[in-house]
């Protein structure tokens, strides 16, 4: 048996990573995590955010039928998708800034003249981790998440902080049942 040098559980012998904290076996230099909400958002793939459905358009779509899409969803941003690659994305941001008080004029204008067309996207697999640097770096409120190339969901900042206050609250709990156990 392998015993995890972070949280003393004992793995099979030829274990990469532990079975209860996830942590690395093997001896490597460098930082550990320090807590459990940290494990997670490192080893934890982004399929755990559980990604949303995602408004997908195509780049002539008309601004004014994006919006209205965007407001029956109740969600902040279209990803605009061309011969099934993702070409831009259309947020909440691009209204405020390129269209503002003239929205209705330009209703019938399609969503390419007013989309990001530099887009950041990640896979299903990838790390929480890498995705909220990602986010931190670039100033992004949503990455849209591609499985074998193809756009299969949606995760914003805000989806990310409720996976961190989950996390937060179990190991919350956690704390609270060995202090329990010590009585």
């Amino acid at each position: 048996m392998t015993v995890c040098p972070d949280c003393g559980h004992e793995n099979i012998d030829g274990e990469e990573w532990c079975a209860a904290c996830e942590q690395p076996l093997l001896e490597t230099p460098g930082p550990r995590c320090a807590s459990a909400v940290e494990r997670r958002l490192l080893l934890h793939p982004i399929r755990r955010l559980a990604p949303r459905e995602p408004v997908i358009v195509a780049p002539e779509t008309p601004v004014g039928e994006v919006l209205q899409r965007l407001v029956d969803r109740h969600i902040g941003c279209a990803v605009v998708v061309s011969d099934r690659k993702v070409v831009g994305i259309f947020t909440e941001r691009d209204v405020l800034l390129k269209l503002n008080v003239q929205a209705a004029e330009f209703r019938h204008h399609p969503v390419s003249e007013f989309m990001t067309a530099k887009v950041e996207t990640l896979e299903l697999d990838d790390r929480i981790a890498f995705a909220l640097h990602k986010m931190d770096v670039g100033g992004y409120r949503h990455i849209p998440i591609l499985q074998d190339g193809r756009v299969m969901g949606i995760i914003s900042v805000r989806r990310i902080l409720n996976y961190i206050t989950g996390a937060l609250g179990k190991e919350e709990m956690g704390r609270r049942g060995e202090g329990e156990k010590g009585r």
